[in-house]
């Protein structure tokens, strides 16, 4: 009989020492994207998730294993919720024999939305961005962001003008690190509820005057806005600490006007 050739086993080079004593503070991959679910009213619903990984390399260690980290996205079934991305990053940290590491995900999410006179129901895309990561100091908080369109009318234009005020499109981008589990919809729930008024994908026209009066009624700087939106979580037990940006893309500016504000436990870039 023949006898059966074996290949020899390729070197694996990301396992070799490294004799230059530098230990990474981050390695891994980034951009990756896949088919995901999330929760929408206890509901499953698909959507397009973009993955960020990455592990600490100790000083000795040449490098990590890449592939492992798109073999862990690729396997993953559940939905992502706070719980299925903790035990995610606890078979990413198994996996790569790694103590310390970083999970970040960002979707869009579609939700229904009816319209507030007709009923008219469309879909409101909003942007969802989880961050979950384990440190020398152990687990840090859950990080959860949203960014949030939302109607601005200006308070000075409304005051100073004979006819009408200028409106735009805002941005209000929220970022908090959570004491307890919470679902993106409450935070953007709280933005909506902050700005002259919410933005809808379809009105019809008893719609369109609803909310053009709304705003008209309810004139907010960037400024009024990240404070009501700060004022809300700060009364809110499952927030620890909070960013909230506006960013006003003005209509009658050729730039934007933003306000920030921090509060709570700091948030630090990079934990």
């Amino acid at each position: 009989m023949n006898a059966v050739l074996r290949p020899a086993p390729l070197p694996d080079v990301q396992s070799r020492p490294d004799t230059r004593n530098l230990p990474i503070e981050a390695a891994g991959i980034q951009g990756l994207r896949s088919h995901a679910t999330v929760l929408v009213h206890g509901r499953p619903v698909p959507t397009l998730a973009t993955w960020s990984l990455s592990v600490a390399v100790p000083a000795a260690a040449r490098g990590t294993h890449m592939s492992r980290f798109v073999e862990l996205v690729e396997a993953e079934r559940a939905p992502i919720t706070p719980a299925s991305l903790r035990a995610m990053l606890a078979r990413m940290l198994e996996r790569l024999a790694a103590t310390s590491g970083v999970l970040e995900v960002a979707y869009p999410l579609l939700l229904p939305k009816r319209a507030p006179v007709s009923g008219a129901l469309s879909h409101v895309d909003y942007g969802v961005r989880w961050r979950l990561a384990v440190t020398a100091e152990g687990v840090r908080p859950l990080r959860l962001t949203v960014t949030v369109p939302v109607t601005t009318l200006c308070p000075c234009s409304k005051e100073i003008s004979d006819y009408g005020a200028h409106n735009q499109r805002s941005l209000v981008t929220v970022t908090a690190e959570l004491a307890a589990d919470l679902e993106p919809e409450a935070l953007i729930a709280a933005a909506e509820r902050s700005a002259s008024c919410e933005l809808y994908g379809l009105l019809k026209r008893e719609d369109e005057k609803a909310v053009t009066e709304r705003a008209y009624e309810n004139p907010k700087f960037a400024e009024d806005l990240v404070r009501d939106v700060a004022l809300e979580l700060a009364r809110d037990p499952r927030v620890a600490g909070y960013e909230v940006l506006a960013e006003n893309l003005e209509s009658i500016h050729n730039h934007s006007a933003f306000a920030r504000l921090r509060g709570g436990d700091p948030l630090h870039a990079g934990t």
